[in-house]
């Protein structure tokens, strides 16, 4: 048996028996002898259990000492922004259950490039909400993630043991630069931050991970479809994890805004999956937010050498293999689309606007600005010229809502919704006499969850909304946390 796996049986888990039983039925009908999802219909990519020995790698190591019962799971917050995920864990700190969650965040880092002061605004807000008194500067860190790391693995600094790590990273180039017989420690490029996530997680092996980030981490990038998740998959194995995954649109869960994000939960050393049932009833990520299928799952494997990973998976020039759901363990994937179980009408953007009597009048648009407005939002074909090639093209986009609907979710919030200048992608609302205007910051924080007033520590409206842009829907990590906190005890 490899490293970093258990051959215990899963207990039987506290799930709807209702949903469990269709659930369970779905699949049991797809997995039948003969049926298209049998053994014989599996794809390959080259799967194999023998893993490289290098002496940087903890492979399959003792994950960190875990909180014993009743202690709160100890996390670690990478790329805190101003800090989602520690609000969906911990809770509110003004309010007067924080810290009955049954999390504790002992360690966060938070630095944006390239280090100038006058960038770390979401950092000094963190702290803010989170150590207003300055009693506990060890706590977090302001500092190039890279930098700590190289510190911690020389003996420089030691970050706490933890249970759980999360964060929210971007998508970037996630190709390995070395095959493992030429380089001590698998090598990705400069400044990619899984490879810091990474490092991180050989170094403590928390026995959990929760991370976010854009869907289209499943399909980038567009030369090689799939490869840089199934890079992180076939890391994540190496190191002993097994994984879940979903493309969650937090609208289709009763939140106020569509924003379509993967989250992926990872544990250590779990014990022996039934990867059909993880999918769709007994997984962590099922139990917060249930679906049913939509079509017909499927299987393959992935090596464990990421360099390998790296030079061959998605050359045959097709789809990624991963679809919106999936899970992973010891490389053997299932992946499917599902569809979610309606937990009832969303909230809409109209529910969070703030009182009119509360809106500075620069957020209004003047009757003459109104048009660029209207000509960004609207269908339009534009003819342009190929700067290489010279070939002539028409560029065409479809119209958008202008004004924005208020009876429905918002669409997903971005870094540049902030500022006064006409954009097709900032939010314009009608108001009830008849004039339109921008959100401001405080509808912002309630469309991602967050309380009001949370980014109002003196920075700028513009920056408030960057912020905000960056962040997450703070209900999707705290159902999702919940589940994992009741599952450890």
């Amino acid at each position: 048996m490899p490293p970093g796996h258990s051959t215990e049986t899963c207990p039987t888990l506290c799930v709807s028996p209702v949903f469990r039983s269709r659930a369970i039925g779905q699949f049991e009908s797809l997995v039948s002898p003969g049926s298209v999802y049998s053994s014989e219909s599996r794809l390959s990519f080259g799967y194999n259990t023998t893993m490289t020995k290098n002496t940087k790698e903890h492979i399959g190591g003792a994950r960190s000492p875990v909180a014993g019962a009743g202690e709160p799971l100890r996390v670690v917050e990478l790329f805190a922004g101003v800090g989602g995920f520690r609000l969906a864990l911990e809770g509110n700190p003004t309010d007067a259950d924080h810290g009955t969650h049954g999390f504790k965040v002992v360690w966060a880092n938070q630095w944006e490039p390239p280090g100038t002061d006058g960038k770390q605004f979401a950092f000094r807000c963190y702290v803010k909400r989170f150590d207003p008194e300055g009693k506990h500067p060890d706590k977090h860190s302001n500092k190039d993630i890279s930098v700590v790391l190289d510190h911690a693995e020389n003996g420089g600094l030691t970050i706490p043991d933890h249970d759980l790590l999360v964060g929210g990273f971007p998508c970037q180039d996630y190709s390995v630069a070395k095959p493992l017989s030429q380089a001590d420690g698998i090598e990705g490029k400069k400044g990619v931050l899984w490879w810091e996530i990474y490092r991180l997680l050989n170094l403590k092996n928390p026995r959990y991970i929760l991370l976010e980030n854009v869907d289209r981490m499943l399909k980038s990038p567009a030369v090689q479809r799939g490869r840089d998740f199934a890079i992180m998959l076939s890391c994540l194995a190496r190191l002993g994890y097994s994984v879940e995954w979903r493309v969650i649109n937090a609208a289709d869960y009763g939140f106020p805004q569509r924003r379509r994000r993967v989250y992926l939960y990872g544990e250590k050393d779990a014990c022996t999956w039934d990867l059909d049932k993880r999918l769709l009833v007994e997984g962590v990520i099922a139990e917060a937010f249930p679906v049913e299928h939509d079509a017909l799952p499927s299987r393959f494997s992935i090596d464990k050498d990421p360099y390998k990973v790296s030079e061959s998976f998605g050359k045959d020039g097709k789809a990624s293999p991963f679809l919106g759901a999936g899970v992973m363990q010891q490389g053997e994937v299932v992946t499917a689309q599902t569809l979610p179980l309606s937990t009832g009408q969303p909230r809409t953007l109209g529910s969070v606007l703030v009182s009119e009597d509360k809106i500075p009048q620069d957020f209004y648009i003047s009757e003459d600005a109104l048009p660029a407005w209207q000509y960004l939002k609207g269908t339009k074909k534009i003819p342009r010229v190929n700067k290489k090639t010279g070939h002539e093209y028409l560029y065409s986009e479809g119209g958008m809502a202008c004004p924005d609907h208020l009876d429905l979710p918002s669409r997903t919030i971005l870094t540049g919704e902030g500022g006064k200048a006409a954009s097709r992608f900032k939010h314009l609302i009608r108001t009830t006499d008849g004039r339109y205007r921008r959100l401001v910051p405080e509808e912002l924080e309630q469309l991602q969850g967050f309380p009001i007033g949370w980014t109002d520590t003196g920075m700028s409206a513009v920056k408030r909304a960057f912020c905000m842009g960056n962040a997450l829907v703070v209900g999707i990590p705290e159902r999702i946390g919940q589940v994992i906190r009741n599952r450890h005890r």
